[in-house]
């Protein structure tokens, strides 16, 4: 059997719902398994296949685990969620290979780029894409927004209108970078999902405009066929290292058009089912990819623009529970 893994899966249940509907249509049977630290409380692992319990990330066994985890399962391909596992799994890579696991990861090098905010704005520049302007400590400008260079889902961030909202916490944070604001009331944000092949080359790229986020996750969106998708293309039609789903944050303005590089995830984004609804069918070329041992050999734009996601709350039950 050659089953597929979703770590670390949360509430991640479109995603696991998606790979389920696209293991369907293999030539052979493909379960598709979810763990988590506590899989007894995550939404995906009760309506995947089947689930296992690892430790946590920063446990030193967390890798040893899962190898064995995965070889009892009959595991051939890990899919990761978050950020803080994508280091991780890439410099272990070999561990899960000389097993016959593939960890569908970018390489370190470029994973590390993505987790260091300073790091990606350099990426961004040496791309040709513009990026908000960094500022020096002793040379800000008002409005400006702070974040840390390491930071997720939008924690540690302030917008800071006037001097006299910026404390001494602020500065002295040496992890905190302090970069123009850029006004949402004048630039549209967008977050694309954006698929690399097995050669590094980007086959699709679907801009999704974020209307609204909560908890860091887009809860109203709408996907856009316009010129960034377009400029995406054009400047980073490869990326050495890149494998499989990266999201890249964007901002527009509405008046002049000028494309503000903001971040990029080498993983899937919480807003993906938006995109495979649309057409972006990310998991079922995985599979032809990772499985099949099949190319992706064209650009996919057959996508639909245009689609709005309106997102809700919805239960998993659980019967029998024991706490």
């Amino acid at each position: 059997m050659k089953n597929i893994l979703i770590t670390s899966a949360g509430k991640r249940v479109s995603l696991v719902r998606a790979f389920q509907k696209e293991a369907a249509k293999m030539p052979f049977p493909v379960k598709i398994y979810c763990c988590d630290a506590a899989p007894e409380l995550s939404a995906a692992c009760q309506i995947a296949d089947d689930y296992f319990k690892v430790p946590r990330l920063d446990s030193p066994d967390y890798c040893k685990v899962l190898v064995r985890n995965c070889m009892e399962a009959h595991i051939k391909l890990i899919i990761p969620t978050i950020d803080t596992e994508l280091l991780l799994l890439a410099k272990h890579c070999k561990d899960f290979i000389s097993n016959n696991i593939i960890p569908l990861v970018s390489d370190a090098q470029l994973v590390d780029i993505t987790r260091d905010k300073r790091k990606i704005h350099q990426f961004f520049s040496d791309h040709w894409i513009d990026t908000a302007e960094t500022y020096a400590k002793d040379n800000l400008k008002f409005p400006l927004f702070i974040k840390p260079y390491d930071g997720s889902r939008s924690v540690g961030t302030y917008l800071i209108r006037k001097p006299s909202e910026l404390l001494p916490k602020h500065l002295n944070n040496e992890k905190n970078m302090f970069l123009e604001y850029v006004d949402h009331d004048t630039h549209d944000e967008f977050t694309c999902d954006l698929y690399y092949d097995k050669t590094h080359r980007l086959r699709c790229a679907i801009p999704r405009k974020r209307i609204a986020v909560r908890d860091g996750e887009v809860n109203k969106g709408v996907t856009e066929r316009n010129h960034l998708e377009k400029e995406i293309r054009n400047k980073l039609e490869v990326i050495p290292g890149a494998k499989g789903c990266l999201t890249a944050q964007f901002f527009v303005n509405k008046n002049t058009g000028r494309i503000i590089g903001n971040e990029i995830n080498a993983r899937f984004g919480g807003g993906f089912p938006l995109s495979y609804l649309a057409g972006g069918n990310f998991p079922g070329w995985i599979l032809h990819e990772y499985l099949l041992n099949e190319e992706i050999s064209d650009q996919f734009n057959s996508w639909e623009s245009g689609l709005l996601m309106l997102r809700y709350d919805h239960e998993v039950l659980v019967h029998d529970y024991k706490d």
